[in-house]
C-alpha cells in the first residue's frame, strides 16, 4: 500500500505545471490539497484527512525546488548559438521503395549550396523532409509519385546548439518545450541530433521563438 506522500508525489509528478508552480511556491498548498484530495482517496482507497495532504505537499515543495536546480540549471545557462533559418518548407511522404532513392537525387545536387537548409527524418511510416523554399521545385519534381501526406510552406526554424551532457540530464529537453508550451508557440516540426536542437514554427511566430529559446536559463 503506497503512502500518501507518495501518492501525492506521483499524482504532482504527472502534471507538469502543477510541478513547476509548486516548485516556484506559487501555489496556494490548501486549496490545492483540497482539490487533489478526492484523487489521492481514489488511489489510496481510503480516506484521508485534508491536513495529510497538505503536510505532503509542503514536504514535496523543497524536494521539487532542489530537483529545478543543480546540474540541469548548469546545462540551461550554458547553450551555445543560436541559428535562424527561414523560407522553409516542410514535406511528409508516405514511406516507399524508393522514396530514399529520390532522397539520394535531391542530396546529390546540393554540394556547393551551403546556405540551403536540408533535413530527412525517416519513421516507421512516413519519412519528414524540411527544405528551404529554393529547393521546392526541385523535391516536387523529384518526389512526384510519391505519396505526400502534408505540405506547409512560410516556415521558419531556430537551432539551439545544446551543452555537452544534456542527453545524460532528465527533464533538459522537457525544460525547453515548457518554456515554448506557456508562450502559445505552436511547434510545426522537431528536429534533434545529440548536440543540436531545432524547432519549426510558422514565420509569424519565429521572432517569439527566438527570444523565448534565447532566455532559457536566464531567469
Amino acid at each position: 500500500m503506497y503512502s500518501i506522500a507518495q501518492i501525492v508525489e506521483n499524482i504532482v509528478k504527472h502534471k507538469p505545471y502543477l510541478s513547476e508552480s509548486l516548485a516556484a511556491g506559487i501555489i496556494n498548498i490548501s486549496a490545492l490539497a483540497r482539490v487533489i484530495q478526492p484523487e489521492v482517496e481514489k488511489a489510496g482507497g481510503r480516506p484521508v484527512n485534508p491536513g495529510a495532504v497538505v503536510m505532503a505537499l509542503n514536504r514535496l515543495a523543497p524536494y521539487l525546488q532542489v530537483r529545478e536546480q543543480g546540474q540541469l540549471n548548469k546545462l540551461l545557462n550554458n547553450m551555445g548559438d543560436i541559428i535562424l533559418r527561414g523560407n522553409l518548407c516542410d514535406y511528409t511522404f508516405k514511406n516507399s521503395g524508393s522514396l530514399l532513392d529520390n532522397h539520394v537525387r535531391v542530396l546529390s545536387a546540393l554540394p556547393g549550396q551551403e546556405e540551403v537548409f536540408y533535413t530527412m527524418v525517416r519513421g516507421v511510416f512516413e519519412t519528414n523532409l524540411v527544405v528551404s523554399d529554393s529547393m521546392e521545385e526541385m523535391v516536387d519534381a523529384y518526389f512526384e509519385e510519391e505519396q505526400c501526406i502534408f505540405k506547409q510552406n512560410g516556415l521558419s526554424s531556430v537551432t539551439l546548439k545544446l551543452p555537452k551532457g544534456n542527453i545524460l540530464q532528465p527533464g533538459f529537453y522537457y525544460c525547453i518545450m515548457k518554456e515554448l508550451s506557456w508562450e502559445g508557440i505552436n511547434l510545426i516540426e522537431v528536429i534533434s541530433s545529440t548536440n543540436e536542437f531545432t524547432v519549426v514554427v510558422a514565420n509569424e511566430l519565429i521572432d517569439k521563438t527566438f527570444v523565448v529559446l534565447k532566455n532559457i536559463g536566464r531567469k
